[in-house]
């Protein structure tokens, strides 16, 4: 009588331990077009294949410009890194410079779009996005979790065209790799609540 009631004891709990670990929080997807076109702020990476003299490094002025060598000031604002060497392209072949040139483009910050995150963080703040940067890397720039941070109840607010929706995280589950990492769009506010005594 005593094994059997022991086994069914091991049983719920194993039970429970498989339900939480398949129940990830249901947050938005990230929508693409908010995440990668460029604005004033940003930091981006520019080769023209073959061209090692030129430079690579380039910010996007407060109007939204950015002046290049050869072929002078391209309104960047809004456009995707791809659309941006696309345009970059053509201008280069269309003043004569290169025939057929091959150009590269990775954002490296987006100072144009922010995160924020408050509560029981150690530094909490407002943070450049940078691509693909993850809730537990937002954490970590804003100098990790305090000592009163539940863990349990960290909450991410996200607007989606007319809607603004928030869940709640448990970020220890993605500590121990029961959850996935989330990815963080601009805009996103994150909150640590403060745990109850």
């Amino acid at each position: 009588m005593k094994r059997r009631l022991f086994l069914g004891s091991i049983f719920v709990l194993t039970s429970g331990a498989c339900q939480r670990e398949s129940t990830p929080p249901e947050v938005p997807l990230v929508a693409a077009t908010m995440q990668s076109n460029l604005g004033p702020g940003d930091i981006f990476q520019l080769e023209i294949v073959g061209e090692k003299d030129l430079p690579k490094q380039y910010q996007v002025a407060a109007d939204g410009s950015v002046s290049f060598p050869y072929i002078g000031l391209i309104s960047v604002a809004g456009l995707e890194p791809q659309q941006l060497a696309a345009k970059v392209k053509q201008r280069l072949i269309g003043l004569d410079i290169l025939l057929n040139p091959t150009v590269i483009v990775r954002v490296q910050e987006y100072r144009s779009k922010r995160v924020s995150i408050l509560g029981e963080v150690k530094k909490p703040g407002s943070f450049s996005l940078t691509p693909q940067m993850s809730l537990l890397q937002l954490v970590s720039q804003a100098g990790g979790l305090s000592s009163l941070a539940q863990e349990a109840r960290v909450n991410l607010t996200r607007t989606t065209g007319a809607d603004v929706v928030t869940v709640t995280i448990n970020i220890q589950d993605i500590y121990e790799g029961r959850t996935r990492d989330v990815i963080l769009q601009a805009g996103d506010k994150v909150y640590v609540h403060e745990r109850v005594f």
